[in-house]
């Protein structure tokens, strides 16, 4: 950047003699809120418009990895042609017809960009001189863009690998129910069927056999349930089947009616739903295409915490979950009408363990560039609100 704002009085010294229309659009394009490729398209537009005989101007940018230019063709490979001599070299170099020059574009002693222009016929000095003092005013802008560029490939790929690593965690998920499925709990039914055939075929006169065998089929009955529910846990089949909104009325219905596997799972003594509790759905809007899978998983385990921890903690009468679909985004909403509590001393430093929950919430929507909102105190109940942005489009 050095040297480009060292040349940067002369080169505003020759602008200002093209007059100050020239200067204005010069600031208009310097200031817009333009990213690449947009601010390269606006570059080499202005180009083209202050030059006499200029009749082309391409801008080349240098890539991520420092060894090719990119513009709206294929990359050129630095040292190849005129633009990658120019890029590796950092000097000016004329086409051998006479019809037109690269020039650099530095940053500090790198090159990150070549602007390479074309004339009908013999290009006048002039014009040479008029591109090499915009390619000197612009170089922070497009030292700006470049990084702004580079930041927003990483970020994208970094969302890119966790959506990857959030469908290889539930892809696992889904294997391993429905290998319990398949496995463990075709075999507690046929044990259970088992059982049923000791209990018709023991004599009357073996009461504590047949004591142990119904005791036996109540342990049996209660393992499917806890079977079923971790099935469930792992990778709901309605997700897979009917998609979010379906599976969220299905843990409404499963919420409103306490199943006997998870009030006994509930340690005595701690809060519990005394009541049954009165579970809603509302989903509104539409996107374009549907919410992708890892999306609607991420949503629905964050539903499956936030609507658990209303049952296990906040002794709630009613939670409201809202699902709104947007153009580019989606919004899950969880509200419920228990005993709330204080967000700062929950989340103060080992004041409580079990934030793992919301913490957890927090963390699957930030894998997928979303936030989740947690809004409570204590008798107002308890709010959570997750925000996740869906790509549409073909770069989906």
């Amino acid at each position: 950047m050095t040297a480009a704002m060292d040349g940067a009085p002369d080169a505003l010294e020759l602008l200002a003699g093209r007059g100050r229309d020239l200067l204005v659009r010069i600031v208009a394009a310097a200031c817009s809120d333009r990213t690449l490729p947009r601010m390269a398209d606006d570059l080499a537009g202005l180009v083209v418009r202050s030059a006499r005989a200029l009749t082309f101007c391409d801008v080349y940018v240098l890539d991520e990895d420092e060894r090719a230019m990119e513009w709206s063709g294929p990359p050129v490979p630095l040292g190849e042609g005129d633009v990658g001599w120019v890029a590796a070299h950092g000097r000016a170099r004329s086409h051998a017809d006479g019809r037109g020059a690269a020039l650099p574009v530095h940053a500090g002693n790198a090159t990150i960009a070549v602007l390479d222009v074309r004339s009908a016929g013999p290009c006048p000095p002039e014009d040479v001189a008029l591109v090499a003092a915009l390619a000197d005013l612009f170089a922070p802008v497009l030292w700006s863009c470049r990084r702004l560029r580079t930041a927003q490939e990483r970020e994208s790929a970094a969302e890119r690998f966790a959506e990857r690593a959030v469908e290889a965690q539930e892809a696992e998920r889904s294997r391993l129910s429905r290998e319990i499925h398949d496995g463990i709990a075709q075999r507690l039914a046929s044990l259970g069927f088992h059982l049923s055939a000791a209990e018709r075929a023991l004599p009357e006169h073996h009461p504590e056999a047949l004591a142990q065998i119904m005791l036996s089929r109540t342990l049996c009955d209660l393992v499917a349930a806890e079977t079923r529910a971790a099935i469930g846990g792992l990778r709901p089949p309605v997700l897979d089947d009917l998609g979010l909104p379906a599976a969220l009325a299905a843990l409404a219905r499963e919420a409103g009616a306490p199943s006997a596997a998870r009030v006994a799972s509930v340690p005595p003594g701690a809060p519990g739903p005394a009541k049954p509790i009165d579970v809603t759905v509302t989903v509104t809007g539409e996107l374009e295409c549907a919410l992708p899978d890892h999306v609607q998983t991420a949503l629905y385990r964050i539903a499956q915490e936030a609507v658990g921890n209303s049952l296990r903690h906040a002794r709630a009468g009613c939670v409201d979950l809202l699902l709104e679909h947007d153009r580019d985004r989606v919004r899950l909403t969880v509200r419920d009408d228990g005993d709330g509590f204080s967000i700062r001393d929950v989340f103060a430093p080992g004041r409580r363990p079990d934030t793992y929950g919301l913490r957890g919430m927090a963390e699957r929507a930030e894998l997928l560039g979303g936030r989740v909102a947690v809004t409570s105190r204590p008798g107002a109940g308890t709010k959570v609100e997750a925000v996740i942005p869906v790509r549409t489009g073909p770069g989906r």
